[in-house]
Protein backbone atom coordinates (compact mmCIF):
# COMPACT_ATOMS: atom_id res chain seq x y z
CA UNK A 1 0.00 0.00 0.00
CA UNK A 2 1.38 3.35 -1.02
CA UNK A 3 1.87 6.09 1.74
CA UNK A 4 0.37 9.65 0.87
CA UNK A 5 3.34 11.84 0.91
CA UNK A 6 1.75 14.88 -0.31
CA UNK A 7 -0.42 14.98 3.04
CA UNK A 8 1.93 16.55 5.47
CA UNK A 9 3.98 18.71 4.04
CA UNK A 10 1.00 19.97 1.55
CA UNK A 11 -1.39 20.84 4.42
CA UNK A 12 2.27 22.54 5.83
CA UNK A 13 2.49 24.72 2.73
CA UNK A 14 -1.07 25.78 2.34
CA UNK A 15 -1.03 27.17 5.53
CA UNK A 16 0.99 29.88 4.72
CA UNK A 17 -0.96 30.70 1.26
CA UNK A 18 -3.78 32.53 2.38
CA UNK A 19 -7.68 31.44 2.17
CA UNK A 20 -9.01 33.65 -0.40
CA UNK A 21 -5.85 32.55 -2.90
CA UNK A 22 -6.94 28.42 -2.31
CA UNK A 23 -10.81 29.07 -3.51
CA UNK A 24 -9.62 27.95 -7.18
CA UNK A 25 -12.44 27.09 -9.14
CA UNK A 26 -10.60 25.36 -11.92
CA UNK A 27 -7.95 27.53 -13.28
CA UNK A 28 -5.79 25.90 -15.84
CA UNK A 29 -3.50 28.19 -17.13
CA UNK A 30 -1.62 31.24 -15.67
CA UNK A 31 -2.27 32.70 -18.84
CA UNK A 32 -0.30 34.38 -21.87
CA UNK A 33 -3.53 36.52 -22.72
CA UNK A 34 -7.44 36.50 -22.13
CA UNK A 35 -7.51 33.54 -24.67
CA UNK A 36 -5.90 31.28 -23.18
CA UNK A 37 -7.37 30.13 -20.13
CA UNK A 38 -10.04 32.56 -20.68
CA UNK A 39 -12.28 30.02 -19.47
CA UNK A 40 -10.63 29.54 -15.87
CA UNK A 41 -11.32 31.41 -13.48
CA UNK A 42 -9.35 31.58 -9.70
CA UNK A 43 -9.56 33.51 -6.34
CA UNK A 44 -10.17 37.06 -7.31
CA UNK A 45 -8.72 38.08 -3.68
CA UNK A 46 -5.23 38.36 -2.46
CA UNK A 47 -2.48 35.07 -3.18
CA UNK A 48 0.27 34.83 -0.78
CA UNK A 49 3.49 32.56 -0.73
CA UNK A 50 5.77 32.37 1.71
CA UNK A 51 8.78 31.45 -0.29
CA UNK A 52 12.19 29.49 0.57
CA UNK A 53 13.70 32.49 2.16
CA UNK A 54 11.18 33.34 4.20
CA UNK A 55 10.30 35.91 2.63
CA UNK A 56 5.98 36.16 2.16
CA UNK A 57 5.16 37.12 -1.55
CA UNK A 58 1.84 38.90 -1.89
CA UNK A 59 -0.09 39.90 -5.17
CA UNK A 60 -3.56 41.25 -4.70
CA UNK A 61 -5.05 38.69 -6.93
CA UNK A 62 -3.79 35.13 -7.98
CA UNK A 63 -1.13 35.71 -9.98
CA UNK A 64 -1.70 34.63 -13.88
CA UNK A 65 0.68 35.90 -15.92
CA UNK A 66 3.88 34.11 -14.50
CA UNK A 67 7.50 34.27 -15.78
CA UNK A 68 9.11 31.46 -14.16
CA UNK A 69 12.80 30.20 -14.25
CA UNK A 70 13.14 27.19 -16.95
CA UNK A 71 13.42 24.48 -13.93
CA UNK A 72 10.28 25.26 -12.79
CA UNK A 73 8.46 26.08 -15.88
CA UNK A 74 8.56 22.72 -17.15
CA UNK A 75 6.99 21.67 -14.31
CA UNK A 76 4.15 24.09 -14.44
CA UNK A 77 3.39 23.34 -18.12
CA UNK A 78 3.38 19.80 -17.34
CA UNK A 79 0.91 20.96 -14.99
CA UNK A 80 -0.97 22.50 -16.95
CA UNK A 81 -0.44 26.06 -16.43
CA UNK A 82 1.17 28.02 -19.13
CA UNK A 83 4.00 31.14 -18.16
CA UNK A 84 3.86 33.93 -20.51
CA UNK A 85 7.95 33.85 -20.06
CA UNK A 86 11.12 31.93 -18.92
CA UNK A 87 14.95 31.97 -18.59
CA UNK A 88 17.32 30.10 -17.38
CA UNK A 89 20.60 28.32 -19.02
CA UNK A 90 19.16 26.99 -21.60
CA UNK A 91 16.82 28.59 -24.15
CA UNK A 92 13.91 26.37 -24.84
CA UNK A 93 14.71 25.36 -28.20
CA UNK A 94 18.49 24.05 -26.79
CA UNK A 95 17.09 22.57 -23.63
CA UNK A 96 16.19 18.78 -24.06
CA UNK A 97 13.45 19.12 -21.32
CA UNK A 98 11.03 21.12 -23.43
CA UNK A 99 10.79 18.60 -26.24
CA UNK A 100 7.35 17.49 -26.84
CA UNK A 101 5.93 20.21 -24.73
CA UNK A 102 3.54 23.26 -25.73
CA UNK A 103 5.63 25.85 -25.51
CA UNK A 104 3.65 28.73 -27.92
CA UNK A 105 3.25 31.85 -26.56
CA UNK A 106 5.88 31.33 -23.88
CA UNK A 107 8.55 34.03 -24.88
CA UNK A 108 11.78 34.02 -24.17
CA UNK A 109 13.65 36.16 -22.36
CA UNK A 110 17.70 35.46 -22.48
CA UNK A 111 19.61 32.71 -24.49
CA UNK A 112 21.96 31.93 -21.15
CA UNK A 113 22.30 31.92 -17.77
CA UNK A 114 21.88 36.24 -16.11
CA UNK A 115 21.07 36.82 -19.76
CA UNK A 116 17.49 38.78 -19.07
CA UNK A 117 15.70 41.18 -21.08
CA UNK A 118 13.95 43.57 -18.81
CA UNK A 119 12.33 45.81 -21.52
CA UNK A 120 11.28 42.38 -22.67
CA UNK A 121 10.15 40.74 -19.33
CA UNK A 122 8.32 44.19 -18.43
CA UNK A 123 6.30 44.19 -21.91
CA UNK A 124 4.99 40.79 -20.49
CA UNK A 125 3.21 42.66 -17.44
CA UNK A 126 4.23 39.42 -15.09
CA UNK A 127 2.24 39.52 -11.63
CA UNK A 128 4.80 37.11 -10.18
CA UNK A 129 8.49 35.69 -11.37
CA UNK A 130 9.14 32.38 -10.14
CA UNK A 131 12.75 31.33 -9.86
CA UNK A 132 14.69 29.05 -7.11
CA UNK A 133 17.60 29.20 -4.69
CA UNK A 134 20.76 26.41 -3.98
CA UNK A 135 21.84 25.92 -0.43
CA UNK A 136 25.63 26.44 -0.26
CA UNK A 137 26.04 23.42 2.12
CA UNK A 138 24.95 20.34 3.15
CA UNK A 139 23.22 21.48 6.25
CA UNK A 140 20.70 23.66 3.78
CA UNK A 141 21.99 26.93 4.44
CA UNK A 142 20.85 29.70 1.96
CA UNK A 143 23.25 32.56 1.22
CA UNK A 144 21.00 36.21 1.38
CA UNK A 145 23.92 38.06 0.36
CA UNK A 146 24.19 36.07 -2.97
CA UNK A 147 21.28 36.23 -5.90
CA UNK A 148 18.59 33.83 -6.28
CA UNK A 149 19.41 31.60 -8.98
CA UNK A 150 19.45 32.86 -12.57
CA UNK A 151 20.18 36.42 -11.82
CA UNK A 152 23.47 37.62 -12.67
CA UNK A 153 23.75 39.81 -9.72
CA UNK A 154 21.65 40.77 -7.02
CA UNK A 155 21.38 44.26 -8.82
CA UNK A 156 19.71 42.49 -11.68
CA UNK A 157 17.72 40.48 -8.81
CA UNK A 158 16.26 43.95 -7.81
CA UNK A 159 15.59 44.79 -11.58
CA UNK A 160 13.59 42.40 -11.95
CA UNK A 161 11.81 42.65 -8.37
CA UNK A 162 11.22 46.35 -9.90
CA UNK A 163 9.04 45.08 -12.15
CA UNK A 164 6.96 42.04 -10.54
CA UNK A 165 7.23 40.39 -7.11
CA UNK A 166 9.79 37.19 -6.57
CA UNK A 167 9.16 34.32 -5.41
CA UNK A 168 12.12 31.04 -4.33
CA UNK A 169 11.63 27.25 -4.40
CA UNK A 170 14.73 25.69 -2.90
CA UNK A 171 16.58 23.37 -4.96
CA UNK A 172 18.13 21.18 -2.00
CA UNK A 173 17.53 18.80 0.56
CA UNK A 174 15.67 15.71 -0.58
CA UNK A 175 13.91 15.20 -3.43
CA UNK A 176 10.32 14.79 -2.88
CA UNK A 177 9.88 17.12 -0.83
CA UNK A 178 11.52 19.91 -3.87
CA UNK A 179 8.43 17.89 -5.76
CA UNK A 180 5.87 18.35 -3.49
CA UNK A 181 6.68 21.91 -2.98
CA UNK A 182 6.18 23.20 -6.69
CA UNK A 183 3.10 20.70 -7.33
CA UNK A 184 1.57 22.69 -4.40
CA UNK A 185 2.72 26.36 -5.73
CA UNK A 186 1.85 25.13 -9.19
CA UNK A 187 -1.40 24.40 -7.14
CA UNK A 188 -2.35 27.49 -5.69
CA UNK A 189 -1.73 29.41 -8.94
CA UNK A 190 -4.22 26.98 -10.42
CA UNK A 191 -3.63 23.84 -11.60
CA UNK A 192 -6.02 21.30 -11.16
CA UNK A 193 -5.28 18.74 -8.64
CA UNK A 194 -6.36 15.69 -10.41
CA UNK A 195 -3.78 16.53 -12.79
CA UNK A 196 -1.37 16.49 -10.78
CA UNK A 197 -2.42 13.40 -9.05
CA UNK A 198 -2.45 12.01 -12.27
CA UNK A 199 0.88 12.38 -12.53
CA UNK A 200 2.05 11.01 -9.29
CA UNK A 201 0.34 7.57 -10.29
CA UNK A 202 2.90 7.91 -13.21
CA UNK A 203 5.54 9.15 -10.45
CA UNK A 204 4.42 5.84 -8.18
CA UNK A 205 4.95 3.16 -11.28
CA UNK A 206 8.44 4.76 -12.83
CA UNK A 207 9.17 4.20 -8.75
CA UNK A 208 8.84 0.92 -8.52
CA UNK A 209 10.30 0.16 -11.89
CA UNK A 210 13.70 1.64 -10.94
CA UNK A 211 13.92 0.20 -7.69
CA UNK A 212 13.16 -3.20 -9.52
CA UNK A 213 16.30 -2.33 -11.76
CA UNK A 214 18.45 -1.13 -9.23
CA UNK A 215 17.67 -4.39 -7.12
CA UNK A 216 18.33 -6.84 -10.02
CA UNK A 217 21.42 -4.86 -11.57
CA UNK A 218 24.86 -4.67 -9.72
CA UNK A 219 25.64 -1.44 -11.52
CA UNK A 220 27.01 1.81 -10.14
CA UNK A 221 26.12 5.13 -11.99
CA UNK A 222 28.41 8.70 -12.09
CA UNK A 223 26.89 12.03 -12.85
CA UNK A 224 28.80 14.19 -14.17
CA UNK A 225 29.76 17.62 -16.08
CA UNK A 226 32.51 18.14 -18.10
CA UNK A 227 34.67 21.13 -19.86
CA UNK A 228 38.26 22.30 -20.99
CA UNK A 229 38.90 22.44 -17.01
CA UNK A 230 38.19 19.03 -16.04
CA UNK A 231 35.05 16.72 -14.85
CA UNK A 232 32.43 17.23 -12.46
CA UNK A 233 31.11 14.67 -10.42
CA UNK A 234 28.09 15.04 -8.57
CA UNK A 235 27.59 14.24 -4.78
CA UNK A 236 24.61 12.14 -5.05
CA UNK A 237 23.27 13.72 -1.06
CA UNK A 238 23.63 16.76 -2.85
CA UNK A 239 21.43 17.20 -5.60
CA UNK A 240 17.75 16.48 -4.72
CA UNK A 241 17.00 14.28 -7.99
CA UNK A 242 19.97 12.08 -7.25
CA UNK A 243 19.14 11.79 -3.24
CA UNK A 244 16.09 11.03 -4.45
CA UNK A 245 16.89 8.06 -6.95
CA UNK A 246 19.68 6.53 -4.04
CA UNK A 247 16.59 6.44 -1.87
CA UNK A 248 14.96 4.21 -4.34
CA UNK A 249 18.11 2.50 -4.40
CA UNK A 250 20.03 3.37 -7.64
CA UNK A 251 24.20 3.16 -6.16
CA UNK A 252 25.84 6.72 -7.16
CA UNK A 253 28.87 6.74 -7.36
CA UNK A 254 30.47 9.62 -4.70
CA UNK A 255 33.19 11.86 -6.34
CA UNK A 256 36.69 11.57 -4.18
CA UNK A 257 37.48 15.23 -4.06
CA UNK A 258 35.74 17.11 -1.11
CA UNK A 259 33.80 20.48 -1.70
CA UNK A 260 29.76 21.14 -1.97
CA UNK A 261 27.65 19.58 -4.62
CA UNK A 262 30.29 18.96 -7.00
CA UNK A 263 33.91 16.60 -6.93
CA UNK A 264 36.16 17.79 -9.28
CA UNK A 265 38.63 16.52 -11.06
CA UNK A 266 41.96 17.98 -13.41
CA UNK A 267 42.21 16.30 -16.42
CA UNK A 268 45.32 15.13 -15.43
CA UNK A 269 43.00 13.21 -12.58
CA UNK A 270 40.23 12.07 -14.33
CA UNK A 271 41.56 8.96 -15.01
CA UNK A 272 40.16 8.51 -11.15
CA UNK A 273 36.57 8.51 -12.27
CA UNK A 274 35.12 4.86 -12.17
CA UNK A 275 31.55 3.65 -12.80
CA UNK A 276 29.78 1.76 -15.00
CA UNK A 277 27.05 4.22 -16.06
CA UNK A 278 27.68 7.91 -17.24
CA UNK A 279 25.59 10.24 -16.37
CA UNK A 280 26.31 13.16 -18.77
CA UNK A 281 25.26 16.75 -18.70
CA UNK A 282 23.42 17.85 -21.30
CA UNK A 283 25.38 20.69 -20.97
CA UNK A 284 29.09 20.92 -21.35
CA UNK A 285 31.86 18.48 -23.33
CA UNK A 286 29.81 15.10 -24.93
CA UNK A 287 30.75 11.88 -25.54
CA UNK A 288 32.90 12.80 -28.37
CA UNK A 289 34.76 15.45 -26.64
CA UNK A 290 35.00 12.70 -23.56
CA UNK A 291 36.51 10.22 -26.42
CA UNK A 292 39.35 13.20 -26.52
CA UNK A 293 40.69 13.54 -23.69
CA UNK A 294 43.63 11.09 -23.32
CA UNK A 295 43.13 10.34 -19.36
CA UNK A 296 39.37 9.80 -19.86
CA UNK A 297 39.10 8.09 -23.54
CA UNK A 298 39.59 4.60 -21.66
CA UNK A 299 37.02 4.89 -19.06
CA UNK A 300 35.20 1.97 -19.07
CA UNK A 301 31.73 2.88 -18.86
CA UNK A 302 32.69 5.17 -22.18
CA UNK A 303 34.15 2.45 -23.81
CA UNK A 304 30.76 0.19 -23.38
CA UNK A 305 28.77 3.18 -24.76
CA UNK A 306 26.75 3.08 -21.35
CA UNK A 307 26.92 7.00 -21.56
CA UNK A 308 23.20 8.68 -21.44
CA UNK A 309 22.18 12.14 -21.04
CA UNK A 310 21.63 13.81 -17.60
CA UNK A 311 18.84 16.67 -17.80
CA UNK A 312 19.00 17.39 -14.96
CA UNK A 313 15.00 16.40 -15.37
CA UNK A 314 12.46 19.02 -13.68
CA UNK A 315 11.41 18.58 -10.55
CA UNK A 316 8.01 17.36 -10.81
CA UNK A 317 6.21 14.11 -10.97
CA UNK A 318 5.35 13.64 -14.50
CA UNK A 319 9.25 14.90 -15.93
CA UNK A 320 10.61 12.44 -12.83
CA UNK A 321 8.62 9.77 -13.82
CA UNK A 322 9.45 9.67 -17.49
CA UNK A 323 13.17 10.19 -16.56
CA UNK A 324 12.92 7.44 -14.31
CA UNK A 325 11.24 4.53 -16.54
CA UNK A 326 14.47 5.60 -19.04
CA UNK A 327 16.81 5.43 -16.42
CA UNK A 328 15.56 1.64 -15.23
CA UNK A 329 15.64 0.20 -18.93
CA UNK A 330 19.93 2.13 -19.12
CA UNK A 331 19.77 -0.17 -15.77
CA UNK A 332 18.43 -3.15 -16.97
CA UNK A 333 20.45 -2.75 -20.85
CA UNK A 334 24.10 -2.39 -18.74
CA UNK A 335 26.80 -4.32 -17.35
CA UNK A 336 29.41 -3.97 -14.80
CA UNK A 337 32.36 -2.80 -16.24
CA UNK A 338 34.18 -0.56 -13.22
Amino acid sequence: MKTPRRGSVRAALLTAVTATALILTGCSSTGGSDDAGSDASASSGPWSYEDATGATVQVDHTPKRVVVLNDVAISFIEYGLRPVGTFGQLTMAKDKRFAGLDTDGITQLGTGYGDIDLEQLAALQPDLVVTSVYPTDEKGTLDPKSPLYGFKDKQQQEQVEAIAPVAAVKWGGEGEDVIEHIADLAESLGAEESTVEAAEQDFDTAKDALEKAAKDNDVSIVSMYADGDGAYVTRPSDEPTLQMYTEFGVDFVVPKPKGWYWGIYSWENAGQISGDVILLSQQGYQVADLEKQPTFADNPALEAGQVHSWTFPALDYASQAEYMTQLAGWIDDSKPVA
